[in-house]
C-alpha cells in the first residue's frame, strides 16, 4: 500500500515543511531520552486514507513508558485530487502531543497545519499550549517567552484566541497555563507565512525539549500528591478533547481510518469516578456523550485508555454527533470557526 501525494505545488511546499518539523521534533525527543538512559526510540507507525489514494500519514509514538506516559508526534496529509466536487483540495498536518511519565514535568501540545481549498485559497492553522498537572511558575514564563518570540506580531491574537479556545466552561477552568492559537491564518505572503510556520514550530520544539530536559534532571522528588494530581489532569485533559475539541471531532466524522491516532492526545489513564462527577455540568446534550464515555471505561476507578479503549471512544465521540449534529456548536471556538467538515463533504 502507498501514500499518493496531492497534485498541488502548494501543498508539496507544506508537506517539506510539516514533516521536516515532525521529523525535528521526533529527533529531538530521541537525543534527549538517548542522553537519559533510554535505548527505545519513538516508532513510527503509517496510516493510509481510503488505502493510499487520498493520502494518509504517519505517526511517532513514544516507546519508554520509564519517560512518557504518552507520546505521539502525528503527519498527515488528505487530498482529493480525484473528486472535484469537495470544496478541500488538500490538508497537510502536524499535531504532536507529548505526555511525561514524571508528574512534575509538563506536558504539551501543537499543532501546525495548511489547508488549501478547491478556489485557490489557502489558510494556516498555528496552535500550542503548555499543560502541566503540576504547574511551575517557571516553566510557564518560559513558555510563554518562547510564544512572544516566535509569534512576533500575532502573538496578542494568538494568545487571546488560545484562552478562549481552551477554556473548559462547566469546570471554570482552562485546559493548561499557556495557550496560542491562530485560526485560518495568512498574512498575504506565502513565503513569510510558510517561514512563520517552521520558525513558529522549531521555536516551541526547542523550547519544550529545554523544559522538559530540566524538569526530568532536577524533579526526582514525586510524591503521591503530585501523582494524583496528575491522574486528576489528565482525567481534565480527556474531558476536553472528547466533550470540546473540534479537530478531535472533525477527525472522527471525517473518516474513521485513523481512531487511534487521532486519540493519540488521550493520557495512559484517568479517573473514572472524577469523570462521572463531572456528569450533570456539560452543556446540554453534552452530558450524554459524557456519561456514555465513562460507561465504555469499564470498571473501576484508575482506567487505563489502551487502544482498544480508544478505538471504542472513538465510535462513542462519532455516533454521538452524527445523532445530534446540532452539538458540535456546543464545542469551543475561538473568534474564527473552522468549517473543516463541510471542507470534506
Amino acid at each position: 500500500m502507498k501514500r499518493i501525494n496531492p497534485q498541488s505545488p502548494r501543498a508539496h511546499t507544506a508537506s517539506q515543511i510539516i514533516s521536516e518539523l515532525q521529523l525535528y521534533f521526533v529527533h529531538s525527543l530521541n537525543d534527549l531520552t538517548h542522553t537519559l538512559g533510554s535505548d527505545k526510540p519513538f516508532v513510527a507507525v503509517e496510516w493510509f486514507r481510503d488505502e493510499g489514494r487520498h493520502g494518509g500519514g504517519v505517526r511517532y509514538e513514544a516507546a519508554d513508558e520509564r519517560l512518557f506516559n504518552r507520546g505521539s508526534v502525528n503527519y498527515s496529509q488528505v487530498h482529493y485530487d480525484d473528486d472535484p466536487t469537495k470544496k478541500l483540495s488538500s490538508a497537510t498536518a502536524i499535531s504532536t502531543i507529548i505526555h511525561p511519565a514524571n508528574p512534575l514535568v509538563p506536558s504539551m501540545h501543537m499543532h501546525i497545519s495548511w489547508t488549501e481549498m478547491r478556489d485557490g485559497s489557502g489558510y494556516w492553522r498555528v496552535m500550542a499550549d503548555l499543560n502541566p498537572s503540576n504547574p511551575d511558575p517557571l516553566d510557564t514564563q518560559v513558555f510563554e517567552n518562547a510564544l512572544k518570540e516566535a509569534a512576533h506580531a500575532y502573538y496578542d491574537e494568538g494568545r487571546t484566541q488560545g484562552e478562549r479556545y481552551f477554556y473548559i466552561p462547566a469546570l471554570r477552568r482552562h485546559r493548561g497555563v499557556s495557550h496560542f492559537y491562530l485560526e485560518s491564518f495568512t498574512s498575504g505572503d506565502e513565503e513569510a507565512d510558510l517561514r512563520f510556520a517552521s520558525s513558529f514550530g522549531k521555536k516551541i520544539i526547542d523550547t519544550y525539549i529545554t523544559i522538559i530536559r530540566n524538569a526530568i534532571q532536577e524533579r526526582r522528588d514525586v510524591d503521591d500528591e503530585a501523582r494524583n494530581q496528575q491522574l486528576a489532569y489528565h482525567t481534565l485533559y480527556l474531558l476536553q478533547v472528547l466533550t470540546l475539541d473540534r479537530g478531535t471531532t472533525s477527525g472522527l466524522l471525517i473518516h474513521d481510518q485513523n481512531d487511534v491516532g487521532i486519540m493519540g492526545s488521550l493520557p495512559s489513564h484517568v479517573d473514572k469516578r472524577l469523570l462521572q462527577s463531572w456528569v450533570g455540568k456539560l452543556n446540554g446534550v453534552q452530558n450524554d456523550l459524557l456519561q456514555a464515555i465513562v460507561d465504555t471505561l469499564g470498571e473501576g476507578e484508575k482506567i487505563l485508555v489502551d487502544e482498544t479503549t480508544k478505538a471504542a471512544l472513538a465510535n462513542v465521540v462519532r455516533q454521538h454527533y452524527q445523532r445530534h449534529p446540532e452539538a458540535i456548536a456546543l464545542q469551543a471556538s475561538a473568534e474564527t470557526i473552522p468549517s473543516t467538515l463541510n471542507n470534506h463533504r
